[in-house]
């Protein structure tokens, strides 16, 4: 697993670490109008996948309304901030800060996206939240692109990220 910190401290991850190239595990989780959604959703479609731990916190906030300021200038781009944030409050956010171009999504229920995307948290503060990470899933569903933050107080590499998508 890749080696990550909250303000230097150790995490510990459960599931696999992707790789790029590697096929993107298929999910099931819940958006904020309570509807499950699936990778074949996006089918067809570039998707950028940011796992988050909470919308909020600033890093995460920035984070989304970066991507959302962002979706408008992709095409055949579809955008998810996956966290396990209730959907209710996904919801709350997303219309008080007017985030309207990504989808928020939640795996609040089961925590099985975290397992199967290596991102979910074990044990200490941030126990069952998903750490930061990005997959760029290309049209075929094999990932184009992997980061896991190395430390989750910090932003991605929105460059690299978004040249991913366009490629």
């Amino acid at each position: 697993m890749p080696q990550v910190t909250l303000k230097g401290n150790p995490v510990q991850l459960g599931g696999k670490e992707l790789k790029t190239g590697d096929k993107a595990p298929d999910f099931k989780l819940q958006n904020n109008g309570l509807e499950d959604v699936a990778l074949g959703a996006s089918a067809g479609k570039t998707r950028i996948i940011a796992t988050i731990p909470s919308l909020d916190t600033s890093v995460c906030h920035m984070e989304t309304k970066r991507f959302n300021d962002e979706a408008a200038k992709l095409d055949n781009v579809e955008i998810l901030v996956v966290s396990t944030d209730l959907p209710f409050g996904q919801k709350r956010w997303c219309g008080a800060e007017g985030v309207d171009k990504v989808a928020t999504l939640s795996d609040h229920r089961t925590a099985e996206f975290g397992k199967s995307y290596g991102v979910l948290i074990e044990g200490g503060p941030l126990d069952r939240c998903l750490c930061r990470a990005i997959f760029v899933v290309g049209a075929d569903d094999k990932l184009k692109y992997v980061e896991y933050c190395s430390e989750i107080a910090s932003h991605p590499n929105y460059e690299a990220v978004l040249a991913a998508a366009k490629s």
